[in-house]
């Protein structure tokens, strides 16, 4: 008994020492693996020059301590919004430092932020301004922020990214008192506000009041052709990989199964990085279209599970409904299981009108599929399915312990 443990220590051992061996010897197949990071930011930005120039000439006031508009970016997850932003910014806060003008920049993903008050958190920290994690409400963050901007004459740029999570899940009063923040803010002190949404219709769910001071302009960026994302994957994989390291045919499947879903780049380039790694782990020394495909796998099941995971309660109170329906549910239907759960959880129910807006988030998360379906003389209704694979939305739901309780 003795002898058999030791030998399958050993053996776990040596499997494990293999796999780091592999890991620090020189790579067969990557020459730059944070390349195909999301967080990348290329020198070179491709077939988005005319919303690099707009968000430029639309900010470049600032350079002289005037306030620009603020900009609203629209476009489908993967099209550069976040990005161009991040790389116009960048040059902008180097041509500002040159010319001796102080501006701060901060950013925030809304969705990451999960909360109003954390979103506060985030842009104070930017700002070198300290404020707990919990214990202030709203307004009174809020105030503290504002009255160090006033007091020490800053000029500040806040980029929201998935502003249109804030303006769904929360009441977005952060959103309103930010766009009204200058009516209290001496020269030369401002905020500019830059919003990155994947909704163009998100705006329909703003209050008329902050709708009427957001005083925007308006970029939208287009989805990219298979072309283009062929290009762009090349440029990435030159930078990426050994050379002869991936055939050209795998970087074509990529292009193209992400050009099926939006001419989406961010998925072009994770099925690129995925794939590498594939090849890597099996000891393989070109990337080939096996390695693709594998990575299509890989990708959806992990993309399916940390969306679901990362959902607001409300969020996956709604989404489980759904996974237990037999037919297509109507928004009414769906609404009246989501309150029966609401009470056996002993939580308050959100309004209808704030499902039908969870049900279209879900549906842009491609975790659902909501189209609108006319009756004829009893008009039109969503009719709600399930399109991601129930095992790995249930998976990724027991994470919660709160709706463990119903699943269980």
């Amino acid at each position: 008994m003795g002898e058999g443990s030791d030998l399958n220590a050993k053996q776990n051992n040596d499997i494990i020492d293999s796999i780091f061996n592999n890991t620090l010897s020189k790579s067969n197949i990557f020459k730059d693996r944070n390349v195909l990071r999301n967080e990348y930011i290329p020198d070179n930005i491709q077939f988005r020059n005319a919303q690099m120039t707009s968000i430029a000439q639309i900010t470049a006031p600032l350079l002289i301590g005037h306030k620009p508009s603020n900009i609203l970016l629209y476009g489908k997850t993967g099209t550069g919004k976040t990005v161009v932003t991040k790389f116009v910014l960048k040059r902008l806060q180097e041509r500002a430092s040159n010319v001796g003008n102080q501006l701060d920049f901060a950013y925030v993903n809304a969705r990451n932020a999960s909360t109003e008050y954390r979103i506060l958190v985030e842009l104070a920290s930017t700002l070198n301004i300290q404020l707990p994690f919990t214990g202030l409400s709203i307004s009174e963050a809020f105030s503290r922020i504002l009255q160090t901007i006033k007091e020490k004459k800053r000029m500040v740029v806040f980029t929201i990214d998935e502003i249109d999570f804030l303006v769904r899940n929360f009441e977005a009063n952060i959103l309103y008192e930010l766009t009204r923040a200058n009516e209290n803010l001496p020269a030369p002190s401002f905020i500019s506000l830059i919003g990155i949404s994947n909704d163009l219709q998100f705006k329909e769910a703003l209050d008329p009041r902050t709708l009427s001071s957001l005083n925007e302009e308006e970029i939208v960026f287009t989805p990219y052709t298979v072309e283009e994302l062929q290009q762009i994957l090349t440029q990435r994989a030159k930078l990426a990989f050994n050379e002869n390291a991936i055939n050209q045919s795998a970087i074509n499947l990529c292009a193209a199964l992400a050009g099926a879903e939006h001419g989406d780049a961010r998925r072009a380039v994770d099925l690129l990085r995925v794939a590498a790694e594939l090849a890597e782990r099996e000891g393989a020394s070109i990337i080939e279209d096996v390695h693709v495909r594998s990575a299509t796998k890989s990708i959806e099941q992990d993309r399916v599970f940390e969306a679901t995971r990362s959902l607001p309660l409300h969020a996956k109170i709604v989404l489980y409904t759904i996974s237990r329906a037999n037919e297509w549910p109507s928004t009414g239907s769906i609404y009246s299981q989501y309150s029966q759960f609401c009470k056996r959880l002993g939580i308050e129910q959100l309004t209808q009108r704030r499902i039908s807006s969870i049900l279209n988030e879900l549906d842009t998360f491609g975790l659902i599929s909501a189209p609108v379906i006319s009756q004829g003389r009893l008009g039109r209704s969503k009719k709600i399915h399930l399109i991601a694979l129930v095992d790995t939305v249930i998976a990724g739901l027991k994470e919660d312990n709160v709706i463990r309780q119903i699943i269980n």
